[in-house]
Formats: C-alpha cells, structure tokens, sequence
C-alpha cells in the first residue's frame, strides 16, 4: 500500500487527516506514533524533523507530507474521492481554506492551549494564556454562530475540508469551554457533524485513549 499515516488516535489535527481519508475512502496503512518511545518518535522525525503528527508518508511519489490541512490538499491532487473536500471553483475554494484556517486557528488550537495548561506541573501553570484561549474561543463561537444561521456544513451545502477541521476541534472545544446551552446553531451543526460516518469512525477509534485526556 502507497500511503502510510503517521498519527494518534486522540489526536484533533490527526482526527482531521482520518475524517479526510475516510470520506474519500483512500487505502492506507494506520501507523501509531508514540512521542514517548524512542523509536516510534525517531522514525517521524526521519519523515518530518519538527516531530508533529499527522505525517502522510507517500511511496509512490517518495515524498512525506505533514499537517493535516496539507495532508487533505494533497489527498484531493493525488487520490481525491467524490465529491472533493476542496472545490476546483476557485471563489468556493477559498471560502472552505478560510474555514479550514478558522477552525484550526481559532478553535482547535486554543481548546489545547487549554489543554496543554492541564499538564504542566504546579507552579507554572499560564493562566492569563488560559484566560485569552477561553476569550477566543468564545469569540469563535459567536462566529461559527451566526454562519450556521444560513449553513448546513462549514463553508456552505456540501461537506469539504472546513468540516474535516471543525469535527475534532468542536468535539474536544465542547470538552473544555461547553456550547450547547449557548449556541444552539453549533450545537445542530456538530450533531451533523457527529453523525457524519468519516468522523464517527476517527471517534470511535480514539475510544480506547479517551482516557488519556487530561481533566482538570
């Protein structure tokens, strides 16, 4: 098999690599990187020296593509499913990329930079960090409110990229700063979005680490 994908199930940005090559129904091998093995940390960083996942090996084309926003770019040049997660309209195109920016920015990243202030040691804790992701994230959600008045997916009628972010970044944003009883318009959205097979499957598999997410 061409494709090997180097990831973690719990993992958000790798959710959205899943939700990707699920929707397309791309033939790949699932490979578990462990950042605390040494060997298993060693050989992502042979694909991609900055030791992030997801990385997308591709053997055919003898070339690693990491980041998941890339990943699905380069799945829609290389082996795109129908419909496509990124429009050929060029004026359709950059609506979904500028949602697919929005919810990896703006909601994805500032749920883990809450996240990630629950694993520091007593003592250096951020908590003026925490207070600005909270802030940003409420924002985000005043933003995705509105949209969703007048959406069914993130950047319009059909499921692309955008929704691929937004999946995990909700899912574990609800986890950290609720939006059900505020904002009902995200709320329906993200029932859709967890009813969409490609990302209940990516869900399902984390199941086994669930409880490796830290709570407070």
């Amino acid at each position: 098999m061409s494709l090997t994908l180097y990831f973690h199930p719990l993992s958000s940005f790798c959710q959205k690599a899943l939700t990707a090559l699920y929707e397309y129904g791309t033939p790949f091998t699932p490979l578990i990187t462990n950042l605390g093995e040494e060997k298993s940390r060693a050989d992502l960083l042979k694909l991609w020296p900055i030791g992030k996942f997801p990385v997308l090996r591709d053997d055919a084309r003898d070339v690693a593509v990491p980041e998941a926003t890339i990943i699905i770019e380069y799945l829609t040049a290389h082996y795109p499913g129908k419909p496509k997660l990124i429009p050929d309209d060029t004026a359709r195109a950059w609506r979904v990329r500028l949602a697919d920016r929005f919810y990896d920015l703006y909601v994805n990243e500032m749920m883990q930079k809450i996240v990630g202030d629950r694993l520091r040691p007593a003592g250096s804790k951020d908590s003026a960090g925490v207070e600005h992701a909270r802030g940003r994230l409420k924002s985000a959600y005043d933003v995705i409110e509105k949209d969703m008045t007048s959406r069914k997916w993130a950047a319009g009628d059909e499921f692309t990229m955008a929704d691929c972010a937004a999946a995990p970044a909700l899912f574990y944003a609800d986890l950290v700063q609720p939006f059900r009883a505020t904002h009902g318009n995200i709320a329906a959205y993200y029932d859709r979005l967890k009813e969409r097979p490609s990302f209940a499957r990516a869900v399902e598999e984390a199941k086994p680490y669930f409880h490796m997410f830290p709570k407070e």
